[in-house]
């Protein structure tokens, strides 16, 4: 885990004074899907690099960065006046600790998805990232994508008129299984009901405790090791809800400026203590936004899937996100949509494009780091998407039909009484003193 500064500082002066000048970046994780965040950004200067295992140096650019910072030192921030913006790509568990003192020091931030592993952590970056007014961007490639605009555009000047339904859902069914034939049957990665009792050998170079920073201590075992394994368990990360929860949701939340949910209700298997599961859904209600109506927007994982869908009322794409209005429905995925029913579009004129072509995910941060220009997925849109995507394995894990309080950051059954509000977030260790609750 990085050693963070908590001192606050003003924002970096760039040194990038024109757009053809470079920017110093600090990389955080350089392995799976580092490693493309690191070769996105690579038009710039690398000049830093931390990683809990040296056999991802193959994968640096080109020449070799001229100040690198090794696994077992990780003192990244005592360096701070060697780079102008780092990019966040460590396991979800260790996100906002890489995060935090990045920001208190001025320094532009890239952070793959999702923004951090909590609710509380959410909510501390996007206050940071609007105290220090630096460019911010959570790796959320896919709302580069042209498809997801012309959707944007399509629901917002009300080709389907006013939506009050939604439903998401993404077939990957990684997690807990009743059994490992059931595992098999899904394309899981990995199979495992529990903590393994017994310790493997750490792998050569692997630095096993910068890997788990953050999280309670355990051996190494390779139920947890290499990526994406971890993700399935509580201790570091948050399962299929917000890993890719931040890919699919992402849509309705910006057709539909959706931010804080005013209730959330889960289903799925009896909670595991360790292992997030493998099929689930989740229901969120929003009350009425600006021209909007209030809305339910259901999430489904795995084996769950909208009733519509099992009963064949609609295309059964193995992913999608499926829009109910009063005057129509539209389902769409990463790449493709489709008006429904398709006998009432027949000759149908979409709006004139109003979103503009995107410069590219980390093209855009890059760009913004450089002139200021704003990002799309910057950490206040970012942080309330991560949120209530969190809320949603609150309300799984509490098996509870929660009503949420955002400015109090608490849930309480919606039936309550004075004993039910719970804080609705994980207490963590780290060195990193705002992220502490």
């Amino acid at each position: 885990m990085i050693a963070g500064s908590a001192t606050f500082a003003a924002p970096a002066i760039l040194r990038a004074r024109n757009l053809n000048e470079k920017l110093n970046i600090a990389i955080i994780g350089a392995g799976g899907r580092g490693a493309s965040n690191m070769q996105s950004v690579a038009s710039e200067n690398i000049v830093a690099c931390v990683m809990s295992t040296p056999t991802t140096w193959v994968a640096l650019p080109k020449p070799i960065p001229k100040h690198a910072v090794s696994p077992t030192s990780a003192k990244l921030y005592d360096h701070a006046g060697e780079f102008d913006a780092v990019v966040v790509s460590t396991c979800e568990h260790s996100h906002a600790f890489a995060t935090l003192p990045a920001l208190q020091l001025g320094k532009h931030v890239y952070c793959e998805k999702p923004l951090t592993y909590n609710v509380w952590e959410a909510r501390v970056i996007r206050e940071a990232a609007a105290r220090t007014k630096v460019a911010t961007q959570m790796g959320t490639q896919i709302h580069a994508g042209d498809n997801y605009r012309r959707v944007v555009e399509l629901i917002q000047t009300g080709a389907i008129g006013s939506v009050r339904e939604v439903h998401v859902w993404v077939s990957r069914a990684w997690g807990w299984h009743a059994s490992e034939a059931d595992a098999k049957q899904s394309g899981d990665i990995v199979f495992s009901q529990s903590r393994p009792a017994e310790a493997e050998p750490i792998p050569p170079g692997l630095n096993w405790d910068l890997w788990l920073g953050p999280a309670p201590e355990r051996p190494f075992h390779s139920v947890y090791f290499p990526g994406p394994k971890w993700y399935r368990w509580w201790d570091f990360g948050n399962g299929t809800m917000s890993d890719l929860g931040s890919h699919w949701i992402d849509l309705p939340f910006w057709a539909l400026g959706l931010k804080v949910p005013l209730v959330i209700e889960a289903q799925g298997p009896p909670p595991h203590p360790e292992i997030a599961p493998a099929s689930m859904q989740v229901t969120y209600q929003y009350g009425p936004r600006a021209a909007w109506p209030a809305l339910e927007l259901t999430w489904y994982q795995g084996r769950n899937k909208p009733a519509i869908w099992r009963d064949g009322g609609i295309p059964q794409w193995d992913s999608g996100v499926l829009f109910v209005g009063d005057q129509g429905m539209l389902l769409c995925d990463y790449s493709k949509l489709l008006l429904l029913p398709e006998d009432k579009f027949q000759g149908f004129t979409p709006p004139k494009a109003f979103i503009p072509k995107s410069l590219g995910h980390h093209a855009e941060w890059l760009h913004a780091c450089k002139t200021g220009a704003p990002t799309t997925c910057n950490f206040d849109y970012a942080g309330w998407l991560t949120e209530a995507n969190h809320l949603g394995n609150v309300a799984f894990r509490t098996g509870e039909r929660l009503a949420w309080d955002a400015v109090k950051l608490a849930g309480h059954k919606t039936v309550p009484t004075p004993n039910d509000f719970c804080v609705a977030t994980i207490v963590r260790v780290g060195n990193c003193p705002e992220l502490h609750h």
